[in-house]
């Protein structure tokens, strides 16, 4: 070096690796050549010399000495590495080592030459147990004997002695780098706080590489990496992440990406987030991914909707929900800034609808300030809640159908009981953020604030055309759920399936309308048998999410009094659909033809005569409307008529003289 001072590392630890490798090489010459003078002696003299100065020139460990130290490589086997590096360093180096094998076809390094050329030599250097092979230091080609077979350096190891730094491509597409750090609210930073105490106590207790697993639960994915990310941040350590879908299933498979994981984390420190959050309903999936967690050390997160079970290791579980309404609050203002004002006070009542996570209020705020950008003379207010109502959508969108209200309450003939209390189901969603929160009557009581109702009334009465007046009165989705669909005969299948269904539901505060409530909520029998006691959980499950859940959920029956009155008692309001009489049949036909349709002679009080209800009004109408237009003519008395027989044939009844008399 002569004299020189190299300050920086990258240079320093070339030249400290070129002195440790002349060593080697020169170990391996002496060998060739059989000679021992003072020529010899003076050379590894000033080989020793150079790679003394080459130490005293690094401003930290160089990379041979951090491998060596952390892998725990004897001299020998430092040396084999190095004999390995040399091959790739040195164009010439294959020759040496078939001059030191004397043999032209071994121009590669193999254990054979090691032990007979390098110091300190061992057998037990070659073991599979041992670091070299264990932690994949080297790679054993094929040959006839194992000590003959050639060696070769790991690629991932061989550029991290020449100090470049990069994730093994063998874990590229599987393990990923994760920095979602972001900022966090108060109730999930005291949630980085614990976990951060947890490893740190853990690690100083035991100083051993396995420590618990972190496993964070809930429905927002994008909460839990940002969790895991800033408790990474403030340990000061990597974070990466793998789907539970690429964890692989072949036992081989799996320990060569342990082994890849885990020497990465030495090489270069970091934590792994294996993301669970799928379905776990498929039981070999499920037993690969515990094998995993099970053997890989060091900081380990899993995230999960659920708790995952079953695993031999110890495990602690933190449960991560939305924010608190307090932290949604000042989430949006902090997000709106200078558009809050405009709100007029409004912020209180998309909390209160709307049970968001930041990373989704932010982005409802970026589409809804992209619309505003348009059209600045929009109402914010409405922007932002249809925002809301988008962002909520996707993950109930798989599990039930979403009814796009397309009616008022124009549309809607009830008597004025039922209408009042329509109104008034509007007014508790409405109102919910002043009574609830403001008035306190949720701090008195926190169980029972979910807005429940029961439509009851026969086929075609009105009860789903209800739900849709109600949605589009108040500017929210409405999503159907068929529960005769839902409810499976297979033991905890129903609430697995209703669970799914509440979840989704409860970002987006959505109303949910659950149809033929009978299939479900029957009268509750005697236990007879496992059956019997399920059947009950089932229900017990049902009344318990719909008091808790924060938005409005309708059940239909066509048979009130098929329902249990245990479960009665639980619903909020009851509003019955009667089959209308003749006036409100009237009144039906009279709104039931949209305003572009052209008609002649359509007389309501006599179209009044049929008796059916609603349901089937629309049926006789849209009908004549097509039968209308296919002769081109405006819809008429005789198309409608001709649309009734149509309609009564489904239904298997005739048509009566005090029905249609008088018609044409």
């Amino acid at each position: 070096m002569n004299g020189t001072t190299i300050h920086n590392w990258f240079d320093a630890n070339q030249f400290y690796l070129s002195a440790a490798s002349a060593l080697v090489r020169y170990e391996i010459e002496k060998y060739t050549v059989k000679s021992q003078d003072e020529t010899d002696q003076e050379q590894e003299n000033a080989l020793l010399q150079a790679l003394q100065e080459a130490t005293v020139a690094m401003p930290e460990a160089a990379a041979l000495d951090k491998v060596c130290r952390i892998f725990g490589l004897s001299n020998f086997e430092s040396n084999i590495l190095l004999m390995c590096a040399c091959m790739e360093f040195s164009g010439d180096f294959g020759g040496l080592c078939a001059a030191a094998q004397g043999d032209t076809q071994r121009a590669y390094p193999t254990f054979s030459l090691a032990l007979a050329a390098l110091r300190d030599a061992h057998w037990d250097a070659i073991a599979p147990h041992a670091p070299l092979r264990h932690w994949r230091l080297i790679e054993m080609g094929e040959g006839r004997a194992l000590t003959l077979c050639p060696l070769r350096i790991d690629e991932r190891i061989l550029h991290y002695l020449v100090g470049t730094e990069y994730i093994d491509e063998r874990l590229v597409g599987i393990i990923e780098p994760l920095s979602e750090v972001g900022n966090l609210t108060p109730s999930h930073s005291q949630l980085v706080e614990q976990i951060s105490l947890l490893w740190t106590h853990a690690k100083e207790v035991s100083g051993a590489p396995t420590l618990p697993i972190v496993q964070l639960c809930g429905l927002e994915p994008t909460t839990k990496r940002a969790i895991a990310a800033n408790v990474c941040k403030k340990l000061g350590v990597d974070l990466s992440i793998i789907p539970a879908q690429l964890v692989p299933s072949a036992q081989g498979e799996m320990e060569v990406l342990i082994r890849l994981w885990e020497r990465e984390t030495i090489l270069s420190g970091g934590a792994l987030l294996v993301d669970y959050d799928i379905d776990t309903t498929d039981q070999a999936r499920s037993s690969s991914v515990r094998r995993f967690i099970e053997r890989v050390n060091g900081f380990l997160f899993v995230t999960s909707r659920e708790r995952v079970s079953n695993v031999q290791r110890p495990i602690v579980s933190y449960d991560v929900h939305k924010p608190t309404t307090e932290e949604q609050t000042a989430l949006w203002q902090g997000t709106l800034a200078d558009l809050a004002p405009q709100l007029n006070g409004q912020v209180n009542r998309l909390v209160a609808q709307f049970n968001l996570s930041p990373s989704t209020i932010r982005a409802a705020y970026t589409e809804a300030a992209g619309k505003l950008s348009q059209s600045p003379e929009k109402d914010l207010v409405n922007i932002l809640w249809d925002a809301c109502r988008m962002q909520a959508r996707p993950r109930l969108d798989e599990l039930a159908q979403r009814i796009t209200p397309t009616v008022n309450w124009q549309d809607l003939v009830l008597p004025t009981a039922q209408q009042q209390m329509l109104h008034e189901i509007a007014a508790h969603v409405r109102q919910r953020a002043i009574v609830y929160q403001s008035w306190g009557f949720a701090a008195k009581n926190a169980r029972g604030l979910g807005i429940s109702a029961l439509f009851a009334g026969t086929s075609g009465t009105g009860k789903t055309l209800a739900a849709e007046v109600l949605a589009s009165e108040l500017r929210l989705d409405v999503y159907r759920i068929d529960l005769s669909s839902v409810v499976s005969k297979y033991i905890g299948e129903t609430e697995k399936n209703l669970r799914q269904v509440f979840d989704a539901a409860e970002e987006g505060g959505v109303i949910l309308l659950f149809d033929e409530a009978d299939a479900l909520f029957g009268k509750r029998s005697d236990v007879k048998d496992s059956h019997d006691r399920h059947a009950n959980i089932e229900v017990s499950y049902l009344l318990q999410r719909m008091e808790c859940y924060p938005g409005l959920a309708i059940l239909t029956t066509n048979l009130k009094s098929s329902l249990d009155t245990a479960f009665m008692r639980r619903i909020r309001f009851v509003v019955q659909f009667p089959f209308p009489d003749t006036a409100q049949r009237a009144e039906i036909w009279r709104r039931i033809f949209p305003k572009n349709t052209p008609t002649e002679g359509l007389n309501a009080t006599k179209l009044a005569q049929l008796s059916v209800s609603g349901g089937n009004i629309r049926n006789i109408a849209l009908n004549a409307a097509f039968l209308a237009a296919d002769a081109e003519e405006p819809v008429q008395m005789k198309h409608v008529l001709h649309a009734a027989r149509t309609e009564y044939t489904k239904l298997e009844k005739s048509l009566t003289d005090s029905e249609i008399g008088g018609w044409i």
